[in-house]
This record gives C-alpha cells, sequence and structure tokens, in this order.
C-alpha cells in the first residue's frame, strides 16, 4: 500500500493522540486531501533531517494516523488531533517534487490482545488514568478503556518523558502488552 508520510521529531502510537499544527504547504495539501477521500496518513520518527525542510532518513516502522479534530488557529495556522492506528513498515520511500515523503509500506499486524485484568499493570494504568485528567483540555482522550491493552500502551506511550529513540523501540514491540511490559521495566529501574 502507498501512502503520504508525516516525518515527525516525535512517534505515534496505535490509539495514541496526536496533537499537530499544520503550515507547510505540503502538509496542508496532504491533510486537505486525507479528511476528503477519509484516508489516513504515516508518522514516521525522523533519524536524519529536521521537521522543516529535507527529510534525510526516517525510521522503518511507523504509525498510520487519522484525523478526528481539526479548526484552524487565531495565526491561520491548520491545528489536528490524529489518532494512531496500525502499525507499518516502510518497504519504499520517495520524495514528491513539492517535497512530500510517499512511502510503500507494508502493514504489521499486533496479535489480538484480550482485555487487561485487574491486576495487570494496576500501577501504569492508574497514573495514566491520573495524567488523561490532568490533560483532558489540551489532549482529549475521548472514553478512557483502563482495561483496553493497546489504549492504554498507546495513551502512555504518547505521554511518557523519555526521548524519541526510547519511544521508537517501543513502537517496534510486537504488541501492547510487550509495551507496556517494556515501560513498567522502565518505570521500575527508575
Amino acid at each position: 500500500m502507498r501512502i503520504a508520510l508525516f516525518p515527525l521529531g516525535t512517534v505515534l502510537f496505535p490509539e495514541g493522540l496526536l496533537p499537530l499544527r499544520i503550515f507547510e504547504t505540503r502538509y496542508v495539501d496532504m491533510i486537505r486531501r486525507v479528511m476528503r477521500e477519509g484516508t489516513g496518513f504515516g508518522v514516521v520518527l525522523i533519524r536524519a533531517g529536521a521537521e522543516v525542510g529535507a527529510v534525510d532518513e526516517v525510521a522503518q516502522v511507523g504509525t498510520l494516523a487519522r484525523v478526528v479534530d481539526f479548526g484552524q488557529m487565531p495565526d491561520g495556522l491548520l491545528k489536528i488531533v490524529a489518532r494512531g492506528e496500525r502499525r507499518f513498515r516502510v518497504v519504499a520511500r520517495d520524495r514528491q517534487p513539492d517535497g512530500l515523503n510517499l512511502a510503500d509500506v507494508e502493514w504489521l499486524d499486533d496479535p489480538v490482545e484480550a482485555r487487561l485484568e485487574p491486576d495487570e499493570f494496576p500501577e501504569l494504568r492508574s497514573a495514566l488514568m491520573d495524567a488523561l485528567a490532568q490533560l483532558d483540555e489540551k489532549c482529549p482522550a475521548g472514553e478512557g478503556r483502563p482495561d483496553d491493552a493497546v489504549w492504554v500502551a498507546g495513551h502512555l506511550g504518547q505521554l511518557l518523558p523519555v526521548p524519541a529513540p526510547v519511544r521508537q523501540h517501543l513502537l517496534e514491540q510486537a504488541g501492547a502488552r510487550q509495551r507496556l511490559a517494556l515501560i513498567e521495566q522502565m518505570r521500575a529501574s527508575g
């Protein structure tokens, strides 16, 4: 499958929310197109280059994003909130004349996750719900699903105060429970 890429200095997780301010013409056009067509775009971590201008290298694993909220800011910039859907691996990448990156991707299917049992990751789930309650106005997460491993791992991944390469390592894990186990290890090791 071929999708447009939005290389960023951050990582988007399945079920995670990512607020963005869009100002470059190529991305404004991309957002208009995906909203009109009801499709998504790929968020990938920049490994070399900058968010503005040319991107030299991106991570090989990213997340398909869909626009779930949008509006215009007082300064005229487009403001969106994207929700992560599913992971993909970049098979090939090229750049259009306007600088928009396109990629052929293969989907990475995570295992179907059963509901979290009450004794699974209780401290992580509690910390997440507390954090989301404090951030509600800035980044609304919608209805909480603290028994859904993908939802918990995605929102924790977005909120963790860790460097982007660590988030990327988490994203590359096959399955939400594996991501949660790594987050638990990071929390325990301080």
